[in-house]
């Protein structure tokens, strides 16, 4: 099976800003090209971290107050001082950046969001260079791939080329990423199998095989005919 890319859909023309850009650069940045989140590169095009109106808007919460308002955010910790009290970048940025390679899978890339609780991952060469940026809405993309695309996968890589099995052995509906499985197999040990390699088909958004039966019931202890 050839699972998606990122680099296939991934962002190229990214926005980015070097280590030393000012506060109100970094803002007007963010403005002009209505982003969250910047990475920042040193002068060889490689992602030193990434600069975001959270770490920006840490600045606003430690100013000072005037009488009769609420008071500023007490008692930051160390880091989250000297980012309040940063005038660059460099200086505002989280660092190091969490960070993906181009080659890495759809699901590789889901995963390290998931973990790291990001929306987005600069993506980077082997020598953390920026080439992209990657979101979670160009992760969703892959969904909107064609059905039919979806069914010929399934029937030739996965049931031909991978389980070996007959291309009439079953048989594969797919509407709206939804796969239907049917037909007889040989051993009822196949069917979990068969459901777990067709739902990491990209695309596919669940996978069903109740109307799959099987010859011979290996599961069981001495094994019964179906």
């Amino acid at each position: 099976m050839r699972h998606r890319r990122i680099d296939r859909l991934m962002t190229r023309e990214v926005v980015s800003v070097h280590g030393d850009a000012p506060f109100k650069d970094i803002v007007w940045v963010l403005s002009q090209h209505r982003v969250t989140a910047l990475p920042v590169v040193d002068g060889e095009n490689r992602v030193i971290g990434v600069v975001s109106e959270g770490d920006l808007l840490r600045k606003t919460a430690d100013q000072p107050t005037a009488p009769g308002d609420l008071p500023a955010v007490p008692d930051l910790e160390a880091w989250e001082r000297a980012k309040a009290e940063g005038t660059r970048a460099e200086e505002l940025m989280s660092a190091p950046a969490v960070c993906a390679r181009p080659d890495w899978t759809v699901a590789e890339t889901a995963r390290l969001m998931e973990v790291q609780g990001v929306k987005r991952l600069v993506v980077v060469d082997d020598e953390d260079r920026l080439v992209g940026i990657v979101s979670r809405r160009d992760l969703l993309g892959i969904f909107l791939r064609d059905d039919a695309d979806i069914r010929r996968e399934i029937v030739e890589d996965v049931l031909g080329d991978t389980l070996r099995l007959e291309p009439t052995a079953l048989t594969v509906e797919v509407r709206d990423g939804r796969v239907d499985l049917a037909g007889r197999l040989r051993f009822r040990g196949m069917i979990p199998a068969i459901e777990r390699m067709v739902a990491t088909v990209d695309g596919v958004v669940s996978v069903s095989s109740t109307r799959l039966t099987y010859d011979t019931d290996d599961t069981a202890r001495g094994g019964t005919r179906s």
